[in-house]
């Protein structure tokens, strides 16, 4: 149960890839703002290029492009910083916001009860992107950010995404899996696939880290319907972490959100779509 890294998606260190000629300018422009990431929020020309393996001139009129619709911004260095449009257009998104909006509420409950971290996070292909966490000021350190990306593999709310996934998605995880990373108990694939069959039997996930941080974390599924569309989820420190108190309130809470999900109708546009081939 990995709990800590600020992931920009599994750990990798570069986000784009040089641009295949004649690649339209759709694809070069989300190449350029995927150089950004948590540790990367502002970025001159150089390293903007550098990141998204498009030549620098061609780099430099994408950016001005892209600052002149507000999806990026210039600082007064001449450095560039990811714009508000971007978080304008988010903000539409029906697995993101439309969720977080019904499910803030449940969460703020479970928050005042547990006084730790709660994360609510949704799968995106072969990894869970966290969609919203609330935490105390005085709660165990994690570093996952709202937006940032989880392995499935090693996070309570990850193995409970993972366990509801199609077959293709698991297998690819399980085949992938690199022993010795994430939650203590899961130390070979068979542990994993394990692991994937008592969140099912059970319907919540329990997971234990000791690097760099002794953590915990109980999650369990938040449903619309028969579809998992989410996984709520405490994180806290292991010593004294009351599975028995924490479980429950975990699941409870995730009930409650899908059965809002499932009376109030909000959401249009279905949660689920097709799945990219791992």
């Amino acid at each position: 149960m990995n709990e800590t890294p600020d992931s920009d998606g599994g750990g990798r260190s570069r986000r784009g890839g040089r641009p295949a000629e004649g690649q339209p300018v759709i694809d070069r422009a989300f190449a350029l703002l995927s150089a950004f990431d948590s540790d990367h929020r502002a970025l001159s020309l150089a390293d903007l290029a550098g990141r998204s393996g498009i030549p620098r001139s061609s780099a430099l009129r994408l950016a001005r492009s892209l600052v002149h619709v507000g999806a990026l911004e210039r600082l007064d260095d001449g450095r560039f910083v990811v714009g508000l449009r971007l978080l304008e257009t988010a903000s539409l998104a029906p697995r993101g916001h439309g969720l977080r909006s019904v499910a803030m509420p449940f969460m703020d409950d479970l928050f005042h009860v547990t006084r730790q971290h709660v994360l609510l996070a949704v799968r995106d292909q072969t990894e869970a992107l966290l969609v919203e966490r609330l935490s105390a000021r005085d709660a165990s350190p994690v570093r996952y950010r709202v937006g940032g990306r989880l392995p499935l593999t090693s996070t309570g709310v990850g193995l409970v995404l993972l366990a509801f996934a199609p077959p293709v998605v698991q297998d690819h995880a399980i085949a992938s899996y690199e022993p010795g990373h994430g939650d203590d108990d899961i130390r070979s694939r068979a542990d994993l696939r394990r692991a994937l069959a008592e969140v099912r039997r059970g319907d919540y996930a329990l997971g234990h880290q000791s690097q760099p941080w002794q953590l915990s974390t109980v999650a369990a599924p938040v449903r619309d319907g028969d579809e998992v569309v989410a996984a709520l989820s405490v994180v806290a420190p292991t010593s004294g972490f009351p599975d028995a108190g924490y479980g429950p309130a975990v699941r409870a809470t995730a009930r409650a959100i899908s059965r809002r999900l499932s009376q109030d109708g909000h959401r249009a546009i279905p949660f689920g779509g097709a799945d990219a081939h791992p």
